[in-house]
């Protein structure tokens, strides 16, 4: 019974779309010529109460598609060696890793009872223009996210706590952040999942998703 109760809130609370957590590590900012290097996921779900929770997090290394540019800037900020023994004995082909995250996102979507996912990201655009370019790229025809929408967290965040950088940002919600580990895509998602489900819980806890409701069904009542 209370898993129905929280599908059936998910299904309604972002009209019905399943918000999913996406971070992408790249090898530049042209998402139609730099490599797409770490993909990660999170989808989140939700209790009977309302609460949205990260559920199940998904992360793979990808090999650059060939020809694919990879600027020296881009290794050195996020600290990625190409070289690694172990990254090349595990990273997936790009087809490959979109496959593996899509296929999950999927099912969850499914038992949500939701109609498609909708794209979270720290600066959503960035991650937004580089998974449609890689979909794209790959003849991925079902991609289950919406084409052009998305939640920032950088933006809500911004609002919410005045802080548009990650770190701080998580801080300032009380979510404890290591710098050293930042900038891996799997990292990065399971900080950003947490950050947006603290910001939307934190307005239901205010009230605001209730007020909201309620002048709906008087909007529509009319």
């Amino acid at each position: 019974m209370s898993e129905a109760i929280a599908r059936e809130l998910m299904a309604q609370r972002f009209r019905s779309y399943l918000p999913v957590v996406i971070d992408l590590e790249t090898g530049g900012f042209n998402a139609h010529g730099d490599a797409l290097l770490e993909i990660a996921a999170v989808t989140l779900t939700m209790d009977p109460e309302g609460n949205l929770l990260p559920d199940a997090t998904y992360a793979y290394h990808i090999q650059p598609f060939e020809g694919a540019n990879v600027e020296q800037s881009a290794l050195d900020f996020t600290g990625i060696n190409l070289d690694d023994p172990l990254r090349r004995q595990v990273a997936l082909r790009e087809e490959e890793a979109l496959g593996e995250i899509f296929r999950p996102i999927r099912k969850s979507i499914k038992a949500h009872g939701c109609s498609r996912a909708i794209l979270v990201g720290h600066n959503a655009a960035f991650d937004h223009g580089f998974l449609n370019a890689a979909a794209n790229r790959c003849s991925i025809k079902r991609n289950p996210f919406h084409p052009f929408s998305s939640f920032d967290t950088a933006t809500l965040a911004g609002f919410v706590y005045g802080q548009t950088v990650l770190a701080r940002a998580c801080r300032a919600a009380g979510i404890e952040f290591d710098n050293k580990a930042a900038h891996s895509a799997r990292y990065d998602t399971e900080r950003t999942a947490e950050l947006f489900c603290a910001m939307v819980n934190r307005y239901k806890d205010l009230g605001g998703w209730q007020l909201a409701q309620r002048e709906q069904a008087m909007d529509s009542g009319d």
